[in-house]
């Protein structure tokens, strides 16, 4: 038993002994090949990869993540594609309240619709199980700040409102990645993804890399009001540039600073991101929001008979349209036999 006892502690103090031997080895490697950035100091080895990295505030960067870095990182897709300076970040930041103030003049009559939706925001990234039990509870006071009119507020506004990266962004200049971007999704199962290329963002135009905020708003009242699990929901935007000069001109816009892609360019880019998502997640639904008139009925007949998908501005509207009528037939007593011969009003712009 002593024999045993001898054996087992010389194993031990010789795997302490290598331990520490590799220790110094790989130490003295490291001093060799001299790792310094260009202030002089030795970069951190991090062991956390994707969401992991974002959502840990010692190491995430957001969006002054490099591309390499992203990468490296399995980051790609997870942040807005534009690249900014640390200094860029602190600009941003600190023109965010002035350009609120600016734009809450024409936003939604309840003047602290703006605010509350940061509120509910913070707990969003807080805690997913109190948020959306608190829309659940709230549907009807909180459903117009998750999605419209605030939500629209929410879009001109994103570049400053953005804190925390949620969904994906897939760009133009992510050709020829898109196959491998969709694994850095961390679910395994998605149900039902909302995209958005930002052409047409409710009455608002073009907002580019901003109109991932109706993406969001959207999947929100989806699991609040219909019951969808939320781990299987994804909000992607696809950037393919913008034409708003404004936001082209703003040092500070997340989005490609560039004019859109069209015709096959444009074409090129949503079949790759229709294949890369259908290949990881078969039987997901792809609900295609406020995209340009001239691409929603185009992009629809492109898909529809190859991929679960729809335009929620074309089939949804009808679809929601015509349900209204057969519900006011219904709410008649009359049969619906009846349906031609009623009388319809068409008030209103919308």
């Amino acid at each position: 038993m002593s024999n045993f006892s001898s054996q087992l502690r010389l194993s031990s103090s010789l795997i302490k002994r290598f331990k520490q031997k590799m220790t110094t080895m790989t130490m003295m490697m490291m001093e060799r090949r001299s790792f310094t950035t260009t202030e002089g100091s030795r970069p951190t080895i991090v062991q956390k990869r994707s969401l992991d990295i974002l959502h840990d505030p010692w190491f995430n960067k957001g969006t002054a993540f490099s591309m390499t870095e992203r990468d490296r990182l399995d980051l790609r897709g997870l942040l807005p594609p534009g690249v900014m300076t640390s200094q860029q970040q602190i600009e941003r930041f600190m023109v965010d309240l002035k350009r609120l103030e600016q734009n809450a003049r024409d936003g939604p009559s309840d003047p602290y619709a703006l605010a509350k939706w940061r509120i509910l925001n913070r707990l969003h990234d807080r805690n997913e199980t109190m948020y959306y039990k608190v829309l659940i509870d709230n549907i009807e006071e909180y459903a117009p700040i998750v999605y419209t009119p605030t939500v629209g507020l929410v879009c001109q506004n994103y570049s400053g409102l953005f804190r925390r990266p949620r969904g994906m962004y897939f760009s133009a200049a992510d050709r020829g990645e898109m196959m491998s971007m969709v694994y850095n999704w961390p679910a395994d199962q998605v149900d039902m993804i909302v995209v958005t290329d930002g052409s047409r963002i409710l009455g608002l135009g073009d907002l580019g890399v901003q109109g991932i905020g109706i993406a969001i708003g959207k999947l929100d009242l989806y699991v609040a009001a219909a019951g969808i699990n939320p781990q299987r929901v994804l909000p992607v935007m696809i950037d393919v540039g913008t034409n708003n000069e404004k936001l082209l001109e703003d040092p500070l816009y997340l989005g490609l600073q560039q004019h859109r892609l069209d015709g096959e360019e444009y074409l090129s880019v949503i079949d790759e991101f229709m294949e890369a998502v259908f290949t990881r997640w078969p039987h997901v639904i792809v609900q295609f929001e406020d995209f340009q008139s001239k691409w929603a009925f185009k992009l629809l007949q492109r898909y529809r008979h190859t991929y679960r998908m729809f335009n929620d501005d074309v089939q949804g509207t009808a679809g929601v349209a015509i349900a209204g009528l057969l519900g006011a037939v219904r709410a008649q007593g009359r049969p619906m036999i009846d349906f031609p011969k009623q009388k319809i009003v068409v008030a209103g712009a919308g």
